[in-house]
């Protein structure tokens, strides 16, 4: 069975907005157009993937699995246009993202030695978008903070190191030698909950959980400018925390949670050894 990329594009347009006629604005064709390529994407699976009435459109079971398959099956398709395009004009680029707090000089410098037919780059990345690029194929390698998802990826493990406390020099535990995560409990994340798993253990009639939406944030900078001005806390790790130092922020331990790891991520549909040999690398410069 073949799948009509367009058609599975159409369907992912629809499924986010649930809409049929904001997604056709979004693609930019006409809600009849939309509906009969979704028919025809439904006839060529052989499964309902909309239930509509006239009040609503609700994904079906079959249509949650195509949901959560098809954005990857997209991103693929993407980056090998991408890459095939790159061959074709001669482009020998090999692309590198960090995460905030990691150093990756040392394994750019002695990769591109070994490799010196490659224009070897660096691109930074952010929590929400770390993996992304990967997916995209605007990455070849990207270091990465877990926890990420990690379906369509090949992760290796390159360091671990203490997480901290980012708070106001002001506050009532900065100085401390150490805390625990539910010293925390009162005070409001700055950060995506994903980023801290811990978090979400922590009971909600303390946790602050209901203080109103997060800020939204670009960099670590403006997380730390927060910190400073307006309160709140940030879990970090400790070479992001000595990187972007503030001075009116401090850092201090958590004691009760697990280590930060960072690896090496690339794409599990590329199988070219240039990936597995940068990580290699960046885990014998540790």
């Amino acid at each position: 069975m073949d799948v009509d990329l367009r058609k599975l594009r159409y369907f992912v347009a629809v499924a986010e907005e649930l809409h049929f006629g904001r997604a056709a604005e979004q693609l930019h064709i006409t809600q009849p157009v939309l509906s009969r390529q979704i028919r025809a994407l439904e006839r060529e699976l052989r499964a309902q993937l909309f239930s509509r009435n006239k009040r609503s459109t609700e994904l079906t079971a079959a249509g949650r699995q195509l949901l959560e398959d098809a954005p990857p099956l997209l991103a693929s398709a993407q980056a090998l246009c991408r890459r095939v395009q790159q061959a074709a004009h001669g482009a020998s680029t090999f692309t590198v993202g960090f995460m905030p707090g990691i150093t990756v000089s040392g394994a750019v410098r002695t990769f591109s030695a070994r490799h010196p037919e490659l224009s070897v780059q660096v691109v930074r990345t952010s929590w929400d978008n770390q993996i992304q690029g990967v997916h995209d194929g605007l990455l070849d390698v990207s270091f990465v903070r877990l926890p990420v998802d990690r379906g369509g990826l090949e992760l290796r493990p390159v360091f671990r190191e203490p997480r901290v406390a980012a708070l106001p020099r002001g506050h009532r535990l900065a100085g401390k030698q150490s805390i625990s995560i539910v010293d925390l409990a009162a005070e409001r994340l700055l950060q995506a909950p994903d980023a801290v798993p811990e978090w979400r253990d922590l009971p909600e009639r303390i946790s602050g959980k209901g203080a109103g939406p997060r800020p939204a944030f670009r960099t670590v900078e403006e997380k730390l400018e927060h910190v400073a001005t307006s309160g709140g806390v940030l879990v970090l790790p400790l070479s992001t925390a000595a990187y972007y130092s503030h001075t009116a922020v401090t850092h201090v331990p958590i004691d009760d949670i697990g280590p930060n790891e960072a690896c090496v991520a690339w794409s599990a549909d590329r199988h070219s050894p240039l990936m597995p040999e940068f990580a290699d690398i960046a885990v014998a410069q540790q």
